[in-house]
């Protein structure tokens, strides 16, 4: 297993914002973190790369490749073996141009044709290595990104919302490359709140919701309400476009208990409970009394 997660609960100044949440990915598996903004997602990557601020506070057990994740482990992998791919233009250094940076600052003969080579094969000119960062469009920014996570033979990826602003097109690209990456082996957690794309390039998806696991289960799941269970996950699937494109009224996360309370139609006394259990239906792991199956504890 390259990256094994479990009991992580994630706090700043002492609220809470991720609990109980597990994780595992493996050897050329797309794990697919899906949930909408303030679900807890980004700092999850971060607090696994270790670039959460400081008043961040991350528990539970985290281990890469069988060992455990210490700061000095990640301090010896970090940008070799794990990479970030960041959701943003503002984890590149403005002042340089884009082909120094991929390098990371190398100018040997090898190296450069490694990253003229990369350019090529993710469709950028050789002349965008001489860009700098505001020079690029989204789409490109991205790229350059994945090109900089391929300078190394990374075992960990981690894509932090690659595809926002993007079209259709372009976010299908981008993601097939991530698709590409676990094909030469790699594990990659793609985090998200587009569960169509999530449906079409990972293996397994994984719904957060307030900071909580609402339900684990293989893409192909997705295909059909039925094979779903949470209320929050149908809830998700309803909302497609293709699907109805039914909505809830809920917008904020219940602070007790259950945090789709307020969204279910099946909510009973026992969802106020704060200790929720997990549950495990064919192959899916759920959070959700009323989901039927065996209960499990991690």
């Amino acid at each position: 297993m390259i990256l094994d997660m479990k009991q992580i609960t994630i706090s700043v100044n002492n609220t809470i914002l991720v609990e109980d949440f597990f994780l595992q990915i493996a050897s050329g598996e797309l794990v697919a973190l899906v949930g909408a903004s303030g679900s807890g997602k980004s700092i999850l990557a971060h607090s696994i790369m270790g670039i959460a601020p400081k008043n961040v506070v991350c528990q539970g057990e985290i281990r890469y490749q069988g060992e455990p994740l210490t700061k000095e482990k990640k301090r010896d992998v970090l940008g070799k073996e794990i990479v970030l791919v960041p959701q943003n233009i503002s984890y590149l250094d403005p002042l340089m141009k884009v082909g120094r940076q991929v390098a990371k600052g190398k100018k040997d003969k090898i190296s450069m044709e490694k990253v003229t080579k990369l350019f090529q094969k993710y469709n950028m000119h050789s002349s965008v290595m001489q860009r700098y960062p505001h020079m690029l469009s989204g789409g490109m920014a991205r790229r350059v990104f994945i090109a900089s996570a391929l300078m190394e033979q990374p075992r960990l990826v981690i894509a932090d919302e690659p595809t926002p602003g993007l079209h259709k097109e372009m976010a299908q690209m981008v993601v097939s490359h991530f698709r590409e990456m676990a094909q030469m082996g790699a594990g990659v957690l793609m985090i998200t709140h587009d569960l169509e794309l999530a449906m079409d390039c990972a293996d397994k998806i994984i719904v957060l919701y307030g900071g909580k696991i609402m339900e684990q289960t293989n893409a192909k799941s997705f295909q059909s309400e039925n094979t779903l269970y949470h209320p929050y996950t149908k809830a998700l699937w309803k909302a497609m476009p293709q699907n109805g494109f039914h909505t809830t009224s809920v917008t904020h996360p219940s602070k007790t208990g259950c945090p789709f309370l307020k969204g279910c139609t099946k909510s009973k006394k026992e969802c106020m409970k704060n200790i929720i259990p997990y549950f495990q239906k064919e192959n899916s792991i759920i959070r959700c009394i009323d989901a039927g199956g065996k209960e499990i504890c991690f």
